[in-house]
């Protein structure tokens, strides 16, 4: 189970304002790509599930890691999130080739996909199609002895910003989180939808 804190920051003026306070405890960035997948009559949606491809890229924009995930059962109640998660690495080359012909990632050995067959019930006929995606922007920081994740997700239709924050206490997390917000004067809202959830309805919350 994932159980994360999460934050909307209501605009890119409240974005830059965080970034630059949390700007000493920086400790990476990170380019990814996240590409969604479900059969044709959309089995996984119809069970609450959702399976990402997440790929990782340098500034050169080369693929340098790709992470196939299949979440179920989220819950996002007052800024915090629930949701059953399992990850798997893959080859960026696979993880490429499965965005290009999406009836690619029904014939990919991973034990993801097995499960998207064995439990969900898509079998090999039926197959995988794309749902598109979106980018995100993440800076991660360490702060107060916590991992903090600042996002940028660039969709179609908008640009949303958001920080999380894995952690089994969040309530405890969400306090603090809060307090050092208001403390500096950066406007949030608990986040309402997931950002696959923002994608799907198309336009931003």
């Amino acid at each position: 189970m994932e159980v994360e804190v999460k934050l909307r920051l209501l605009d890119a003026v409240n974005h830059s304002r965080l970034k630059e306070i949390l700007s000493p405890f920086h400790i990476k960035k990170l380019n990814q790509k996240n590409v969604f997948f479900d059969s044709a009559n959309g089995i996984l949606a119809s069970q609450r599930a959702v399976l990402r491809l997440r790929s990782f890229s340098n500034n050169s924009n080369e693929k340098t890691r790709c992470v196939l995930s299949l979440k179920a059962k989220p819950l996002l109640i007052n800024g915090v999130s629930r949701v059953e998660e399992d990850e798997e690495e893959i080859e960026p080359s696979t993880g490429e080739q499965c965005v290009e012909e999406a009836s690619k990632l029904g014939l990919t050995e991973s034990r993801i996909i097995k499960r998207c067959k064995d439990e969900f019930g898509i079998d090999g006929e039926m197959g995988f199609v794309c749902l598109g995606g979106f980018e995100n922007l993440r800076d991660v920081y360490e702060w107060r002895g916590l991992k903090l994740e600042v996002d940028e997700s660039k969709f179609s239709f908008g640009v949303c910003y958001e920080i999380e924050c894995e952690n089994d206490d969040p309530e405890r997390v969400k306090r603090e989180l809060e307090g050092f917000l208001k403390e500096n004067g950066i406007d949030y809202k608990y986040s309402e939808m997931s950002k696959f959830a923002i994608f799907r309805a198309g336009k931003l919350p």
